[in-house]
């Protein structure tokens, strides 16, 4: 008889995210880039802790044409007229719109880093 296995509180469920966890941080090593290392360990959190960060708020601290990580859930409370580049683990429907219908991009965490390895110029949003 197979004895069950007792996950840890902590050990991630999803397999995509666990995944996408050790890749951020192969990559933060290979570039010697720290924030690729600072997102996995915000994405090794607790999903609840995680951050939702409505597009209201992106307009409000975002410039245009820059590119903004948001470590967990983008949300579409507010509204948006920047151009933009937009990464997060999640997005609601009515966040990805706005942003789209905003002119600006939705990119996958994995996008980003492969287009920007070294994650310079990037602004992370909790």
């Amino acid at each position: 008889m197979k004895k069950a296995r007792c996950k840890n509180m902590f050990e991630k469920s999803n397999p995509n995210l666990t995944r996408l966890i050790g890749e951020l941080k192969k990559i933060s090593a290979e570039n010697k880039a720290p924030v690729w290392r600072y997102l996995a360990e915000l994405l090794e959190k607790p999903e609840s802790s995680w951050a939702e960060v409505n597009v209201g708020k992106l307009q409000d601290y975002a410039k245009d044409h820059s590119t903004v990580i948001v470590p967990g859930k983008l949300l579409g409370n507010g509204d948006i007229k920047r151009k933009i580049t937009v990464t997060a683990f999640k997005f609601s429907v009515s966040a990805k719109k706005k942003i789209l219908d905003a002119g600006g991009t939705i990119l996958s965490i994995v996008e980003l880093y492969e287009k920007n390895p070294k994650g310079s110029g990037l602004l992370i949003m909790k």
